[in-house]
């Protein structure tokens, strides 16, 4: 949504999107821009990114982008509006992730809900990209196996690699 747009407009955007590859964040933030010298309002997503690399440096694509540990925003000047419990609660419920102030913490995005209406495993960021960083190993490894023989040894060699992998 556009900057300075109020809650109902901000969770009325996701009511006809549903899919576990995307997620909304909101609100907009202030972040100093050096190619101007001042500071600017940009939508969430132009710091998300930052925070999806970080999670991956730290923890991995399985852990949770979002909270105090690994949601932290620490270029964010603030975001455009202090979202109070309620409001977080509120935008939640509508599959928008809040990006929330804490005092002595700073900014740090606080959900990881994917933009799927169906409440499952796969409304969360964290499995959904679980499920992408399995289907890139064990396609990878499945590469290696095209065209032999469909045999016990193949598929001990396959197992062999895969399942290290997953433990």
């Amino acid at each position: 949504v556009g900057y300075g747009e109020n809650l109902a407009n901000v969770t009325l955007q996701t009511n006809n999107l549903n899919t576990s590859f995307a997620g909304s964040y909101w609100p907009w933030i202030k972040t100093r821009s050096a190619e101007l010298s001042s500071d600017v309002w940009s939508p969430a997503s132009t710091v998300m990114p930052g925070v999806y690399a970080y999670n991956d440096r730290v923890a991995a694509p399985w852990f949770a982008p979002a909270g105090l540990n690994r949601g932290g925003l620490p270029t964010v000047l603030q975001p455009e509006r202090k979202l109070t419990s309620n409001d977080r609660d509120r935008i939640y419920q509508g599959s928008v992730n809040p990006i929330a102030t804490f005092p002595g913490v700073g900014t740090v995005i606080y959900g990881q809900k994917t933009l799927q209406q169906k409440a499952s495993a796969l409304d969360r960021v964290n499995v959904r990209r679980l499920l992408i960083a399995l289907k890139d190993y064990i396609g990878q490894v499945a590469e290696t196996l095209v065209f032999e023989p469909n045999t016990q040894v193949t598929r001990n060699r396959f197992l062999s690699q895969v399942n290290p992998y997953l433990e």
